[in-house]
């Protein structure tokens, strides 16, 4: 009876505020844990960026630069294996809490959903892509992961003849990210605010993470999670998400397609209310936030489980507690856009 009362109690409650204060501690944990000497690791499924000065690990995309940043006969020798071990470790970190490390853990992240507070505020719209631009936009993300992967290759061999790339590129995807430039700010850290005219690849790179910065500010005030649609991150993730511990699961069987679920998708991924028939609902873009289970109102058709394990399930008792009368989702919604 106890057990059963706690299961009702999860399922009723607003895993939203819950995410809230997970998102501010982790947010904590990442750009200030450095000050107090707390090292999490080097291969870290989130950014927690090592341009921070008070950063308590490293991004692993920053480790997987460096370390593919060698000749092809090194890259199948012994040296070779420091790609292979940090992509391990990657991977050791990532199951645990699956794609839950964007919806909270990520700085980034958080940082966006702070903005999109800030929007709230100025009674300001947001925009939405529609179906087509959503699809375009959801292949970006792999667009700059293959580049990452590339462009430290190319540092160090030729591609069908072509000269080197220029080592002044140095780990190219950390010149433009966003999280160079932004989190050392939070430690009052203003160094990564600059243009480095050394040579025209330095000057282009860091000209192009101010502009990206500029972007990621500009884009977040009006689009929900706007860079997450860019992120290789993300898309690295979702490559490993199947075999995640944590996972986001639906039952077809039990959805009568209201749409709840990807109207309160900050993402606005639709596919989680179209498809019936794939039981892992975890997408690409999908940031395991669960508001999609909150505002679900048919019981089990949406599931979190941790292996096969339910912690966290769609209840018609827990829509209601949460949204009130049936129709003030879409009221809110309404509002919210």
């Amino acid at each position: 009876m106890k057990k059963i009362k706690i299961i009702q109690y999860i399922n009723n409650s607003n895993v939203s505020r819950f995410r809230t204060i997970i998102q501010i501690a982790f947010f904590v944990l990442f750009v200030y844990g450095g000050y107090f000497f707390i090292n999490i690791g080097q291969n870290l499924p989130t950014f927690a960026c090592p341009y921070n000065p008070g950063s308590s690990g490293t991004c692993y995309l920053i480790s997987a630069q460096h370390n593919l940043h060698i000749t092809w006969e090194q890259l199948v020798s012994f040296r070779g294996l420091g790609f292979i071990t940090g992509l391990g470790s990657f991977v050791l970190f990532f199951i645990i809490f699956n794609k839950a490390w964007c919806g909270y853990a990520c700085p980034l992240g958080t940082i966006q959903d702070w903005i999109t507070r800030l929007r709230k505020l100025t009674l300001t719209r947001f925009s939405h892509y529609d179906e087509v631009s959503f699809k375009r936009l959801s292949k970006v993300k792999y667009v700059f992961l293959v580049l990452l992967i590339l462009i430290p290759l190319g540092m160090s061999n030729s591609f069908f003849g072509l000269p080197e790339i220029s080592d002044d590129m140095g780990a190219p995807f950390c010149q433009i990210c966003p999280g160079r430039t932004i989190l050392p700010l939070f430690s009052g850290d203003t160094s990564q605010l600059f243009i480095d005219f050394t040579t025209k690849t330095t000057m282009v790179m860091s000209s192009l993470g101010i502009l990206f910065m500029a972007l990621f500010f500009v884009g977040s005030f009006f689009k929900k999670r706007f860079f997450c649609f860019f992120c290789p991150m993300s898309a690295l993730q979702y490559l490993f998400s199947k075999i995640g511990v944590l996972r986001l699961v639906k039952d077809g069987s039990k959805c009568t397609r209201c749409g709840n679920c990807s109207r309160v998708c900050d993402v606005g991924i639709t596919a989680i209310a179209d498809d019936i028939t794939s039981k892992n609902i975890v997408k690409d873009d999908c940031m395991m936030c669960f508001k999609c289970v909150e505002a679900c109102p048919e019981k089990g058709a949406l599931d979190v489980k941790v292996f096969n394990f339910k912690i966290f399930s769609s209840t018609e008792e827990g829509f209601f507690k949460r949204y009130g009368q049936g129709d003030s989702l879409t009221s809110k919604k309404k509002k919210d856009d």
